[in-house]
């Protein structure tokens, strides 16, 4: 079944960054998922995450109605997840002065599933960076993360922190700023989609997962944009964190099961053909 999708456009998140949003409806709430990825074009265009492969005519029209594909430098996966790598291969292929960046984490994981173009790759971890002309790209690992692979990226230009899968919530429609997402379906789908993706968290130290988020959180950002969540800017930063320290060793809320699977079903059997 292919995802109930609203068409999006890029979204301006900072000078030569922009968002590539994916929206899917969450047939359980009646409200959005993002899937996001990232441009940044500055003097080495850059493609953070590939999308999804499902939406891969959309996500391509977007993509590249920002940059050449022949512009493209520098290709960077944040873990290896099919909604961060599903467009992968054909990135490489029409990008052919493009090198990959992941790590030997991602590599290894996706070894079996993803041709990955070995000789043209560079393997960067957490605390490591590179340098695409007029900026440097830093790599952390985020304070949430299901995978792990994820790595966090930092552009020094912009002061952007590309967060991967940490900090998400849902979507009422096409919007992608954080002030633009009522406050009650932001409350709520924090929660559980972070608790949900990083259930890890309910086992969590606190005082040494305290340290860990400062890691991402002393670099400062002035714009945190994430796969699943909305543009953060200034104060909601700090709030996104501060809800993010709160997850720590709390109970997990069930996911939706048999029962939610069965009346979706029956929503769809029932509704008319298109």
């Amino acid at each position: 079944m292919i995802p109930i999708t609203l068409p999006t456009s890029p979204q301006a998140v900072a000078a030569d960054t922009f968002l590539i949003p994916t929206l899917a409806l969450d047939a359980t709430s009646g409200a959005y998922f993002g899937a996001h990825s990232l441009v940044i074009r500055g003097a080495e265009p850059t493609i953070v995450d590939t999308g999804c492969s499902l939406v891969r005519d959309a996500w391509t029209e977007q993509v590249f109605s920002l940059v050449e594909p022949q512009d493209v430098r520098w290709v960077f996966l944040s873990h290896d997840d099919h909604d961060h790598v599903g467009n992968l291969e054909y990135v490489m292929d029409v990008c052919p002065n493009a090198t990959l960046v992941a790590s030997f984490s991602i590599a290894g994981r996706l070894a079996g599933d993803v041709e990955l173009p070995v000789d043209r790759m560079r393997w960067v971890d957490a605390g490591g960076s590179f340098d695409a002309g007029d900026r440097t790209f830093s790599l952390v690992r985020p304070p949430m993360f299901d995978s792990p692979s994820t790595r966090a990226l930092h552009d020094s230009a912009t002061n952007v922190l590309w967060a991967a899968d940490a900090f998400g919530a849902l979507f009422p429609a096409a919007v992608f700023e954080r002030d633009d997402v009522p406050a009650d379906l932001y409350d709520a789908s924090f929660t559980l989609m972070n608790t949900w993706n990083t259930p890890w968290l309910e086992w969590v130290d606190v005082e040494r997962f305290t340290a860990h988020v400062e890691q991402s959180r002393a670099l400062a950002a002035d714009v945190v944009v994430s796969a699943h969540g909305p543009i953060l800017r200034g104060p909601q930063i700090d709030d996104a964190f501060r809800r993010t320290l709160a997850l720590a060793a709390q109970p997990v809320p069930p996911t939706p099961g048999q029962e939610t699977l069965d009346q979706l079903l029956a929503q769809f059997a029932a509704a008319p053909a298109a």
